[in-house]
């Protein structure tokens, strides 16, 4: 049956120009020099389709005008035929002259007035290709999609104006999405300057940075982490705990489709101190003292000490009833002494995290001890202080996972509507002249 029902298709090979490089006639990594054509491989080619012409490399002209059945045009389309098959490049603008290597397909509409490259683009990274590709691995590995197959993949043509309809929907889409990524990664180097400032400077009675080291020496002193302010203690925690444990063993036994949360190692992140929950466990734990020993509470800080060492999370407020794994540490703060949140942002900062690589204890597993987490060092300004800076990381954590969610939500939107308008399922048509009707009513 075809993926596309409600519109006539052709093969790929009808409606397009199709040309991938064999070889390069000799061409060599040595050949590559500093300026001149420009070379577009898959490693140049990012998700939103975007080629990062600053990264292409370059080939001398006459390599260029050697092949002059793969220089690229203004509307071309790129296509990735090995290694990561059926990865998409448009070429909405070019830099200077281009070509490509031998592990793309050039993909080039025959006649313009038929399909537009804008359209194709969106077929081409839709779920109906996606399976094409898929259906051609016949069980086995996929090592290479080849051009008699790729040719042969049928290609929706609808008329000119659905195509744009359908283009403008999915191009609207991709802008907001690039956007939304674009604050994503301008708040993570935001929090990045943050963690720096916050957790060597801190905030004094004014609430206020205070000055760097460099302009302020006064206000500094050295410590085993570095220069901190001299009003802030360098203090192990624990010396800051209550206790310091880790998970049972052999709890497989007590796994259950509900009832306790069991947190283990891939519920925390490395990108903020809060859990994930996409992937979850549930247990039935025993009601004796070894059960309860590692039963969460508020405020618990957590941290991994198998595997991928070292990453944090803090258990929050209403969490319900949660154990942990024997792959995590449990460290439970005197909060009277500290801010729990504050203390957890420091051990999953850059200064903590360097010095927790040093420490991994050395065998043919890697792996940090009890002891060894007893001993860390952690930074202990004056509580007021530590509620100040746990507060502003917070925040902008908040920030950045508002933002990835809401980039979350315009992804399956656009999954949703490419399955949906790519397939002829639902006519744009229909849809924009309701709209139209109802504008005008």
């Amino acid at each position: 049956m075809s993926e596309f029902p409600h519109w006539p298709v052709r093969p790929t090979g009808d409606v397009f120009y199709v040309k991938g490089r064999i070889g390069w006639r000799n061409l060599r990594r040595s050949d590559f020099c500093e300026v001149g054509p420009y070379l577009i491989t898959g490693m140049h080619i990012d998700d939103s389709g975007r080629v990062n012409w600053d990264a292409c490399f370059h080939i001398p002209q006459r390599k260029f005008d050697e092949s002059p059945e793969i220089q690229v045009r203004v509307g071309d389309l790129v296509i990735t035929k090995d290694g990561t098959i059926g990865k998409v490049g448009r070429i909405d603008w070019l830099p200077g002259e281009t070509s490509l290597n031998s592990h793309l397909f050039l993909v080039r509409p025959i006649r313009p007035e038929q399909c537009s490259s804008r359209f194709a683009f969106h077929v081409f990274t839709s779920p109906a290709f996606r399976r094409f590709i898929d259906a051609q691995k016949s069980g086995s590995t996929l090592v290479g999609l080849g051009e008699a197959k790729f040719v042969k993949f049928d290609f929706p043509v609808p008329d000119m104006e659905e195509q744009a309809l359908v283009s403008n929907v999915l191009d609207t889409l991709d802008t907001v999405i690039l956007e939304t990524e674009a604050i994503i990664a301008k708040l993570k180097a935001v929090k990045q300057g943050l963690l720096h400032d916050l957790l060597t400077r801190g905030i004094d009675t004014n609430g206020e940075l205070r000055p760097p080291q460099a302009e302020a020496p006064h206000l500094y002193k050295e410590s085993p982490l570095g220069w901190v302010p001299k009003v802030w203690d360098v203090v192990t925690l624990e010396s800051v705990s209550n206790t310091v444990t880790s998970g049972s063993r052999d709890w497989a036994r007590f796994y259950a489709d509900s009832g306790a949360l069991f947190v283990r190692i891939g519920n925390l992140t490395r990108e903020h101190i809060n859990f994930r929950f996409e992937s979850t466990m549930y247990v039935r734990p025993p009601r004796n003292a070894d059960g309860q020993r590692t039963r969460l509470e508020s405020g618990d800080i957590l941290i991994s000490i198998t595997a991928d060492l070292g990453i944090v999370g803090v258990v929050p407020d209403g969490l319900g009833e949660a154990y942990i794994n024997q792959h995590v540490a449990l460290v439970r703060p005197d909060l009277n002494a500290v801010n729990s949140r504050f203390v957890g942002h420091y051990l999953a900062g850059p200064i903590a995290q360097t010095y927790i690589s040093k420490l991994n204890d050395a065998g043919a597993k890697a792996g940090l001890n009890l002891p060894t987490i007893r001993g860390l060092l952690t930074i202990k300004p004056l509580h007021a202080e530590q509620d100040l800076i746990a507060t502003r990381l917070d925040e902008i954590d908040n920030r950045i996972q508002s933002a990835a969610a809401e980039s979350a939500k315009l992804r399956e939107l656009k999954a949703g509507l490419m399955d949906d308008l790519l397939t002829g399922r639902v006519r744009v048509t229909p849809l924009l002249a309701d709209a139209t009707q109802r504008g005008s009513a």
